[in-house]
């Protein structure tokens, strides 16, 4: 008898961990119970220390608060593995204080992993390796706003914060808005938030390292639908439309299908113009993310660039001749040929 009863306050509690509020009933029918026994069950969870807090209501219900210490988690075998591969990718995902505190969380995650899910998480992460994530390479984002931004897209709860825009200089260029957050994006080595500007009416795309003073409001709404239906294609077309302070447009000698093979990213920025080339914009803001995408093109192409971009390749390009030079092999003209 004992047994089952901890059983079921086991399975008790993983239920109040999957969702933000449970009606009696509801808890009753997944545990097979009276509603009286889910209410005795929810009363030994306090005795324990769990803040399980009564939610007021035409059904009243329950739901787990936050107390003072964090509960054991229960996870079941997809939600280990996804944690597991989550905090190897955030060791060095580029968010500041976040790779010690990942390690550390890994490391006790896997001293009670089973030996089959240790083999599904290096195995999915090992999958995930080849893709180009370039953490650390633009500003860093911070973690507490990471966080309480996606607590705001989970709970469809819209958000105060001070914003400074793309060509805002100076001081007081900070704009407060207000928006419904949808889903958060990394990209380019940059943290995005998608969300619905309740101000302008219309969808947005905010950089994290250009938000400030974030708020929740405490009101929530109904999720809206992304245009179009698909969050991330969504993402990308805007992305790639958006003005960039450095134009570099390249027509390339190769099939789309190839170059897109090559530079993982590409999405909407690579256009096929016939069967054997293709249009590809490197344009960006970052003169060393231009050199990259086009180094990384592994085919004959032309250039139509700002001349600050002709300027770069052309330094990087006498760098890599100077050092082919003292690396030996044959003379730096037979290297340009």
């Amino acid at each position: 008898m004992t047994s089952n009863m901890t059983a079921r306050m086991l399975r008790l509690l993983s239920l109040l961990q999957t969702r933000r509020e449970w009606s009696g009933a509801d808890l009753a029918g997944r545990l097979e119970v009276t509603v009286r026994t889910v209410r005795r069950d929810i009363d030994r969870l306090r005795e324990l220390g769990y803040p399980v807090d009564s939610v007021r209501g035409h059904a009243g219900g329950y739901r787990l608060a936050a107390g003072a210490e964090l509960p054991p988690l229960l996870l079941d075998d997809e939600e280990a593995v996804a944690i597991a591969v989550a905090l190897r990718t955030a060791a060095g995902s580029g968010l500041s204080g976040v790779e010690e505190s990942a390690l550390r969380a890994l490391g006790k995650l896997e001293q009670v992993l089973p030996r089959r899910l240790r083999g599904q998480a290096a195995a999915l992460q090992s999958a995930l390796a080849g893709i180009d994530w370039e953490a650390g390479r633009g500003p860093r984002a911070d973690p507490a706003l990471l966080a309480l931004l996606a607590v705001a897209c989970r709970d469809h709860e819209v958000i105060g914060f001070d914003y400074t825009a793309r060509h805002s200089a100076g001081a007081g260029a900070a704009v407060r808005r207000r928006a419904e957050p949808c889903h958060l994006v990394a990209s380019g080595g940059l943290w995005y938030l998608l969300a619905h500007d309740t101000d302008r009416d219309d969808w947005r795309l905010f950089r994290l390292d250009r938000i400030t003073g974030a708020v929740p409001t405490g009101r929530r709404v109904p999720p809206r639908p992304v245009p179009g239906g698909d969050a991330a294609a969504y993402v990308a077309a805007r992305l790639s439309a958006a003005p960039a302070r450095y134009r570099a447009v390249a027509v390339v000698q190769a099939p789309a299908d190839r170059i897109r093979a090559l530079v993982p990213g590409l999405a909407t920025r690579l256009t096929p113009l016939d069967d054997t080339t293709c249009r590809v914009d490197a344009s960006d803001d970052r003169l060393p993310r231009i050199a990259r995408t086009l180094a990384g093109l592994d085919a004959d192409y032309t250039l139509d660039a700002d001349p600050e971009v002709v300027a770069h390749l052309r330094r990087a390009a006498r760098r890599a001749m100077a050092a082919t030079r003292t690396a030996g092999g044959g003379d730096a003209g037979e290297v340009m040929e």
